[in-house]
């Protein structure tokens, strides 16, 4: 059995600091042969940086996936051409820096990771989605039938939809972005285990990660407003599923709800905000 372990979008320091303490712990107690952890909010709470990938990668992350905030730190462009398991989203034009696939070998055997931006609500809007993740699945299949999808969007029918698209041509496919985790944990008839949003690593006394404050403050006033990533208890959300590495059909999938470390107020740049928030923009 291949076990993997799905992390749900990292906010800022307090989740990369709490990631990166508790994935040893997590290896041992759950056996975990593969990890993927959403990064796309890791630097500050947008964005992701060389160094933030490079200390994931040395923490025992397999991939990091990102989505619409991938390009938030502009150095990003030149580093992500060197870090093959950095993904940014499949469904980016041709050209694009970056890969939105990765096969990588593990002691069970290949296992695939496809990172997919959904549309519907979210910018910048990408090629079809559907398109763009069928052709990839058709490719990684010729090598391993283990694939993991992460797909990166706003609206729970879109998310269902992919799941139900990939039903058997693939072995989980796990929705990021919201920060919030759902309960609909569940493996469809062809083998595919399915979640809608997996959730976040960061402050739980928040909204999606920032402080309470200014975010309840701007929804009130319409203001701009600065919204610093909260600080306090941390928790790791996401994903734990077990694949049948002969067949790629997952056999269980499990929410994951992990205690991490308590955080100081986030010390590092503030994002100020023009228009009023939206989870796209947290």
């Amino acid at each position: 059995m291949l076990t993997v372990l799905f992390l749900g979008d990292i906010v800022g320091e307090p989740g990369r600091t709490a990631v990166i303490a508790r994935l040893p712990k997590l290896k041992e107690k759950y056996a975990l042969d593969f990890i993927i952890v959403n990064g796309e909010n890791a630097a500050g709470g947008r964005g992701i940086t060389g160094k933030i990938t490079i200390d994931l990668l040395r923490a025992g992350v397999s991939v990091i996936t990102t989505g619409d905030h991938v390009w938030d730190q502009k150095e990003l462009l030149g580093f992500i051409e060197t870090e093959p398991r950095l993904l940014r989203p499949v469904n980016y034009p041709d050209g694009a820096p970056g890969n939105g696939s990765i096969i990588l070998e593990t002691t069970k055997g290949k296992i695939g990771v496809i990172d997919v931006q959904a549309r519907t609500f979210m910018q910048p809007i990408l090629e079809n989605p559907f398109r763009s993740i069928d052709a990839a699945v058709a490719r990684m299949r010729d090598e391993t039938p283990n694939i993991i999808v992460d797909v990166h969007g706003e609206t729970t029918s879109e998310k269902i939809a992919m799941g139900r698209f990939l039903d058997g041509r693939v072995s989980a496919v796990i929705g990021t972005h919201t920060h919030v985790q759902t309960a609909d944990e569940q493996i469809f008839p062809g083998g595919t285990a399915f979640l809608c949003d997996a959730g976040m690593c960061g402050p739980v006394n928040s909204i999606l990660g920032r402080a309470v404050d200014p975010i309840m403050n701007r929804f009130i006033s319409n203001l701009p407003a600065s919204f610093p990533v909260a600080g306090g208890e941390v928790r790791l959300r996401g994903a734990l599923i077990e694949i049948d590495q002969s067949t790629g059909r997952a056999v269980r999938i499990a929410r994951v709800d992990e205690p991490g470390v308590t955080a100081s107020s986030e010390q590092e740049p503030k994002i100020d905000i023009d228009e009023a928030p939206s989870p796209e923009q947290t």
